[in-house]
């Protein structure tokens, strides 16, 4: 909210987007209308999971009278999507009878190769709910039958821009997959980023690893995957969403869990916060000073880590007195992470690296009293 010159002036709401999948729903009905005979349509309505109808626009057709290509490009709204503006393109071609609806991988849509994703290896990358919905838009537009029907997705550089995501990780090579559980992008909500994370642990699961580790960036996933010789199958980056992985552990567990991440985040969901976003949560820096107070701090101290602007200074001022803060807050952060998963049968440790990579925390349990 903004003051000016005496007024308050609210920003405008977010713009919520859409989904890959409902863009490629729209495209892949706009398609069969051309191959049906229709003129290439300016917009399409799609039915979303929820049962609401949208309107979308197409932006271009192209391919052969045997397989028209329609396309529509990706409005994610005020979220920071990295597929925003993204050209979304189908192509549909009539089957035999009796084939049903296939679905390929086009340019820029990728191949599952491993299990524990919603789909088996070998599989496009166009999950459940998108294709769906396709299978309603597909039959809406063959005067309610559905229809056997070839329908390829393409993404325009979606190679690219997949190397800008978690799916090579996950065994998805090629190229972007096509996503949407709603058909609706909520802005900031980061969805895909916590399906990412599900999935990884799907993944993980699935060839039966014994351990993984979720760090909250590069430099602690990288000293965490080190420490323990993990294969980088076993790593889930799980940036600032530890609740999204806590909690979905919590019901798909692994034998073993490492977390791993900065002392100013580790601090935080040792506070209880489980979304570690600066804009969404603040270390509470009063509190690390009782915390370091209990546990035997040197007079003097504890003000100065509550006067501290920062937790990374507050740890510089307890490293200059020799005092363990990093374990304590790793202890901390153990006690949230183990109430969060719990009852879930997992073997927990929690590592704090600082930004060099240096390991200066570390537990493994509770705090000691």
């Amino acid at each position: 909210m903004r003051h000016e010159q005496g007024m308050t002036l609210t920003p405008p709401p977010l713009r919520r987007g859409w989904t890959t999948g409902s863009c490629a729903t729209a495209a892949a009905k706009a398609a069969w209308m051309v191959l049906q005979g229709h003129e290439p349509p300016a917009s399409v309505w799609i039915t979303l999971p929820s049962g609401r109808e949208v309107a979308f626009s197409l932006c271009q057709f192209t391919g052969t009278p045997d397989a028209p290509c329609a396309a529509v490009i990706k409005d994610a709204g005020d979220d920071p999507d990295i597929t925003h503006g993204a050209m979304i393109r189908c192509t549909v071609r009539a089957l035999a009878a009796g084939a049903g609806i296939v679905f390929r991988a086009g340019a820029g849509v990728g191949t599952i190769t491993r299990p524990g994703l919603p789909l088996p290896p070998g599989e496009p990358a166009i999950n459940p709910t998108p294709r769906a919905m396709i299978r309603t838009a597909l039959t809406q537009a063959n005067n309610g039958v559905p229809p056997d029907a070839e329908v390829t997705i393409s993404i325009d550089n979606g190679q690219e821009l997949a190397q800008r995501t978690l799916n090579a990780r996950l065994g998805i090579v090629g190229g972007l997959s096509i996503l949407g559980t709603t058909g609706i992008v909520m802005p900031f909500s980061c969805s895909a980023w916590i399906e990412s994370i599900h999935r990884g642990v799907d993944v993980a699961r699935a060839e039966k690893l014994p351990h993984i580790l979720g760090a909250t960036g590069n430099v602690s996933e990288k000293a965490g995957q080190a420490l323990y010789a993990l294969p980088d199958m076993a790593l889930i980056e799980m940036g600032d969403f530890a609740g999204g992985l806590l909690k979905y552990l919590r019901h798909h567990p692994v034998p073993r869990l490492s977390l791993a991440g900065g002392i100013a985040k580790m601090t935080k969901l040792g506070q209880g916060c489980l979304d570690l976003h600066s804009s969404r949560s603040q270390a509470d820096m009063p509190a690390l000073a009782r915390l370091a107070a209990q546990h035997g701090a040197p007079d003097g101290l504890p003000g100065l880590i509550e006067a501290s602007p920062t937790v990374a200074e507050a740890f510089l001022l307890a490293r200059a007195h020799t005092f363990p803060l990093g374990n304590l807050i790793a202890h901390k952060a153990w006690d949230v992470a183990h109430q969060t998963l719990s009852p879930a049968p997992v073997a927990l440790d929690v590592l704090v690296f600082d930004r060099a990579a240096e390991l200066v925390g570390r537990a493994t349990g509770p705090l000691p009293l």
